[in-house]
């Protein structure tokens, strides 16, 4: 059974009085008035009775028993439905909540699936000016998709303190496992605001162009404020999926570049060694005819040999920079 979050009727922007959802058309019918409603996951039942009442046309109120992907706008005679999402994102896991907006001449209905942010303060802060209240339910809608685009803002700044906080320890050590996982996960997470936002865009470029009868053009600025909002925000995600990228590269090069430091004194070490290795070798053959084995100081001269060599070598990398 899906809960009635506030449903109350606006006349003059003010607030008349709460209403239960049967009375909702007979208020929406008089002039000068219109009836805003907030339900949180209704059921069939419920919609049916909002169809009856407000008119709701069938495939609208089919498309709001089904699950979306993506934001959309549909226009059905003299009304609208939208679909939003509003991310929520607990303990670094990313979830979209949707929410269904019915918009005609008369009401506003939302129908959010999920547990979100709450819209009551989009009232609240609607009843607070009631100026701008009195124009009605394209006021409401509009506050309502700010409201929205506003819910991505907090979410896309918190990952983004997680990504510098990355991308600092980059440069500082290596990426373990772990980092490399945790940052794949927060750019995945930045594509997915990306393509929740950018329908939005298009959204708010439709209500500046549409002319129906409960949308006066003085509020096209106001969507147009809307569509600058979540041009900015897509701008920050194109941002945020640049340096996640660039991050998880740099940690690639920066690894690369530490095991090749250590590659090249491998290197220089085994050549030290391989010096020594090839004197001893050369005097452990089982020939005769080698002079130097009856020399009497000739341990002394070739171990003598085998440190200046070694030594030589030690400084000539030493010089290069391989140790």
């Amino acid at each position: 059974m899906g809960r009635v979050v506030a449903a109350a009727v606006y006349s003059g922007g003010k607030k008349v009085t709460d209403i239960s959802l049967d009375e909702g058309a007979a208020w929406a019918a008089k002039p000068g008035h219109f009836v805003w409603i907030g339900l949180e996951e209704p059921n069939a039942h419920e919609l049916a009775n909002l169809q009856r009442q407000f008119n709701l046309h069938e495939l609208a109120i089919e498309d709001a028993l089904e699950k979306h992907s993506r934001p959309k706008l549909e226009t059905f005679g003299d009304a609208l439905f939208i679909v939003t999402y509003s991310p929520v994102r607990d303990q670094g896991k990313l979830e979209f909540i949707e929410t269904h907006i019915f918009a005609g001449n008369g009401y506003i209905i939302t129908a959010r699936n999920g547990h979100s942010a709450s819209y009551g303060y989009v009232r609240q802060r609607c009843e607070a000016r009631p100026l701008l209240l009195e124009h009605g339910e394209d006021f409401v809608l509009y506050a309502l998709l700010d409201f929205v685009t506003e819910n991505y803002q907090p979410v896309s700044e918190a990952i983004h303190a997680e990504i510098d906080e990355l991308e600092r320890n980059v440069l500082c050590d290596s990426l373990n496992e772990r980092d490399i996982q945790h940052l794949h996960g927060l750019r995945r997470d930045v594509l997915r605001l990306r393509r929740h936002v950018a329908p939005m865009v298009e959204i708010s470029e439709e209500l500046q162009k549409l002319s129906f009868p409960f949308i006066d053009k003085n509020m096209r600025p106001y969507f147009r404020d809307v569509q600058i909002h979540v041009t900015r925000q897509m701008e920050d995600l194109s941002t945020l999926r640049d340096i996640a990228s660039q991050t998880i590269e740099i940690g690639v090069l920066l690894e690369a570049s530490r095991q090749s430091i250590v590659q090249r004194k491998f290197a220089a070490w085994a050549a030290i060694l391989a010096f020594p290795t090839a004197v001893a070798g050369i005097y452990g053959m089982n020939f005769q005819n080698m002079p130097e084995l009856s020399w009497h100081y000739g341990y002394f001269g070739v171990l003598g040999f085998i440190s200046v060599g070694c030594v030589g070598l030690w400084a000539s990398f030493k010089r290069s920079g391989w140790l």
